[in-house]
């Protein structure tokens, strides 16, 4: 039997070498120190667990409302969470996903013919890629620059979108003529820990408004700031500014927020042109309405879940900072490596002697030290030299992974 399986998920499946490593280094029942956390409820914090739990068995959970926005409890909820961040989000301008993952589908979906492209940030997370050949997208990378800190390349996003302006990718579809059709911006971004700043923002709106194109915003990482004095304010409300009016998706969720990533309750935001908002968000409504996805007693345990995030940030704010501090003090300490500055967000990114691969330096790594960090290639960085470490360990890992991690490159 032979079955013809569809272009867009003929992905490589191959092990690539650092996952084969640290699966032998796991079976061989060796110590590991992961530098890599990225999953809140296993490195050790306090939740409120009774009040989550009752939480979820509330009463009304057990009569069906099929709400495709989601419920309007749940989405006054979480506009409450943007008006205590100063941000004014009516209820009716909030579509609830099972994830950003979905929400990322819902609004490819909506802007993208197949073939259209979205404009998005290298470096950055991976999973984009996967997210886009789902919905027939074809992804064309601007570049992040760094010096003394991070930001946008402009004119590698104009170059971008000059060269993508007529057609991008899948022609044999027989569509019409492909375009870009959104910019997306990761705030803070991941890895790199930089925030779209102010004038970027007054820059980029600039852009879209000229270039009919929206923006994208993944902001599941914005109550984490580590600057106290940097504006880190949601694109939400920065659609409508300096007589820029630009259709924006604002994506966030409790993965983050919260450390909530069992939960599964993400959302979009929409802002912009009053007419634009509202054909969109009709759209979006019929888009949700097919899935009707989130279950009934996550959708009523949000207020609850959104409450518990001053308890969690509270303690994963105090580790990002302890363990920023004490890599630091170690870093002062030695001349091989350097961090890059790092402004919000979860991870560091370490800069190192490019010897070799990054991947290969990651395996040497876990292989003689037992430490495990992530390459800067599976970020696409534009070169080797560069791997990344998650500042949410457990202190007493990261003092040790850090310390075992600084000797070995000392050592090389």
């Amino acid at each position: 039997m032979s079955v013809a399986f569809a272009r867009r998920t003929n992905w490589d499946l191959t092990i690539n070498p650092y996952t084969q490593a640290l699966e032998e280094h796991r079976n061989s029942g060796k110590q590991l120190l992961d530098l890599t956390a990225s999953n809140p409820t296993t490195i050790g914090l306090h939740y409120d667990q009774e009040k989550l739990l009752q939480a979820l068995s509330k009463p009304q959970a057990l009569t069906y409302e099929p709400t495709p926005k989601g419920l309007l409890a749940a989405r006054e909820a979480i506009a409450a969470y943007y008006a205590e961040c100063g941000v004014r989000i009516s209820p009716e301008d909030l579509i609830l996903t099972t994830s950003t993952s979905e929400a990322y589908s819902f609004v490819f979906r909506l802007l993208c013919e197949p073939g259209d492209a979205v404009l998005v940030p290298t470096p950055s997370y991976p999973l984009f890629d996967f997210l886009a050949d789902l919905q027939d997208v074809k992804l064309v990378q601007y570049e992040l620059v760094y010096d003394h800190g991070w930001q946008m390349d402009f004119h590698s996003l104009e170059q971008a979108l000059s060269r993508h302006s007529q057609r991008s990718g899948f022609p044999e579809t027989g569509a019409s003529p492909a375009r870009c059709k959104a910019v997306l911006v990761v705030h803070p971004n991941n890895p790199t820990g930089s925030f779209v700043k102010q004038q970027e923002a007054d820059s980029l709106l600039r852009l879209c408004a000229e270039n009919d194109l929206a923006i994208v915003s993944d902001e599941v990482f914005l109550d984490y700031s580590l600057n106290d004095a940097l504006e880190a304010a949601s694109f939400a409300s920065r659609a409508d500014s300096k007589n820029e009016p630009v259709l924006t998706f604002a994506l966030s969720g409790l993965s983050k927020i919260s450390g909530l990533p069992q939960m599964k309750v993400a959302w979009i935001a929409v802002t912009g042109p009053e007419e634009l908002k509202r054909e969109a968000l009709s759209r979006l409504e019929v888009i949700a309405d097919t899935y009707l996805s989130m279950n009934a007693p996550l959708q009523w345990a949000i207020p609850e879940m959104l409450a518990e995030r001053r308890n969690i940030q509270r303690q994963l704010m105090s580790r990002i900072r302890g363990n920023l501090a004490y890599f630091d003090r170690q870093l002062g300490a030695q001349k091989v490596c350097s961090r890059l500055v790092v402004e919000g967000g979860w991870y560091v990114v370490l800069r190192v002697p490019a010897t070799a691969s990054d991947e290969d330096l990651a395996i040497a790594i876990l292989r003689q030290t037992g430490v495990l960090v992530q390459p800067g290639h599976f970020y696409d960085f534009a070169a080797d030299g560069y791997l990344v470490v998650s500042l949410i360990t457990p202190e007493e890992i990261f003092a040790d992974g850090i310390n075992r991690l600084l000797r070995f490159l000392a050592e090389r």
